[in-house]
């Protein structure tokens, strides 16, 4: 892949290479003063906006299409209409289900950054290589004055407390990204009266946290938004900033404020005929009008089994403490090793156990030597049976694929030590 041709990181690729967004992130985390996202809308060419929300198979469906029709494709992005990272199970396998068909595609991502941390290795493993960042404050009282609430850890927080954790995870989920090596853009939204004077403060930040690219994004005036009646920052206000910040950290100047089912060169008008096709893919598995052109693609058979190790033969880590998963499945005609894969990073409650299910979402079956309940009814109502046992990987990946016994493989479990239940047959 040429990171070079990313239209949206590279002035002198935008003209010759297009990008397509995947709208199938519905939801979002945190309500912006300036935001009022409408799905169905088709005349309007802002971030929130698109004409249809898709499911991960559903977006495979359309991608196909798309790369039929337009052979300028050079990255596939998941920008909303939400924010992705209120959706991380269909987000992460959108971008599972595209880098396995397309192994050669750029993927992109663009987030608030409030829910992006835990799946920081998940992205780097699938190789995402450009993620944008909305940085509007580094200051949460600022911030308190752009954002009505953030929802985190399944609590809604009022602006002032809401402005404290999204700006503590934005800088948290930068400087991982950087550290992955990944290309990180950040667009702040330049609102009048507001935060037009701080934003070169935000460029100071990003320049110390080596951002690559800001993007300095003059507010646009949303219909039903609390900041509906705010005009639009003039040209010179807009400059001015962007000349600031420019002596800090590169600026991207050919921004066209993209639906989240943008499709084609940037400045595009959108492609009517590809709508109607996002429309048809979106109705395909229910009771579509117009049949959608792509066959779905089923959902994959499960067929392999995960296994949690300290030192890769024996069953012997308990689910909470792996930092990687193993997946066995049948290879060249026997039972063997196809993948390795990381486990998301502890912290995140049921959000880090959701993301597990997706990461083995082809096995049927996860072999620990502990597990906590949460982790597994998550994993048992994503339908992967957890088993704890103990013993040569092996010896059990190929009782548990051939449906033999396991009755001497279950981790006994014996009480009475220090009034605890202990694995093993000792107590230490």
């Amino acid at each position: 892949m040429n990171f070079e041709n990313h239209p949206c990181y590279n002035p002198g690729a935008h003209k010759n290479f297009g990008r397509v967004h995947l709208p199938v992130a519905p939801r979002c985390n945190i309500q912006c003063k300036f935001c009022n996202r409408k799905f169905d809308c088709v005349n309007e060419s802002r971030p929130g906006v698109t004409s249809g929300v898709l499911s991960p198979s559903q977006a495979m469906a359309y991608l196909e299409e798309v790369f039929a029709r337009r052979k300028n494709i050079s990255v596939v992005g998941i920008a909303g209409p939400g924010d992705p990272f209120a959706n991380p199970v269909e987000t992460m396998e959108t971008l599972r289900l595209v880098r396995e068909k397309y192994p050669e595609m750029m993927l992109c991502v663009a987030t608030n950054g409030l829910g992006i941390y835990p799946y920081l290795d998940q992205l780097a493993h699938l190789k995402v290589s450009h993620v944008t960042v909305t940085v509007n404050a580094v200051d949460p009282k600022v911030g308190e004055r752009i954002y009505s609430w953030v929802r985190y850890d399944r609590r809604v927080r009022r602006a002032g407390e809401g402005a404290e954790i999204l700006l503590e995870k934005q800088l948290e989920a930068i400087k991982g990204l950087k550290w992955r090596g990944m290309i990180v853009k950040v667009n702040s939204i330049i609102i009048p009266g507001v935060n037009d004077t701080h934003i070169p403060l935000v460029a100071e930040k990003m320049s110390v946290l080596k951002v690559d690219l800001m993007n300095c994004v003059p507010y646009c005036p949303a219909p039903g938004s609390t900041f509906e009646d705010l005009e639009e920052p003039s040209k010179e206000m807009v400059d001015a900033v962007r000349a600031y910040s420019g002596k800090l950290i590169p600026q991207m100047r050919h921004c066209t404020r993209c639906r989240a089912d943008a499709v084609g060169l940037l400045g595009e008008a959108p492609d009517k005929d590809l709508m109607a096709v996002l429309q048809s893919c979106k109705n395909a598995d229910i009771a579509p009008k117009t049949p959608c052109s792509v066959p779905l693609p089923r959902k994959p058979r499960r067929k392999y089994v995960a296994v949690a190790s300290l030192e890769g033969v024996f069953v012997n880590q308990h689910l909470g403490e792996a930092h990687q998963l193993m997946v066995y499945g049948e290879k060249d005609g026997a039972f063997g090793l196809v993948d390795t894969r990381y486990a998301p990073e502890s912290g995140g409650g049921r959000r880090r156990w959701d993301a597990l299910a997706l990461t083995i979402s082809d096995c049927h079956t996860l072999l620990v030597s502990g597990i906590g309940a949460q982790p597994r009814a998550t994993l048992k109502d994503a339908g992967i049976e957890t088993l704890v046992v103990e013993g040569l990987i092996e010896e059990v990946v190929e009782a548990v694929l051939t449906g033999k016994s396991l009755r001497h493989f279950v981790k006994r479990q014996v009480s009475g030590c220090c009034g605890m239940a202990q694995g093993g047959a000792g107590c230490g």
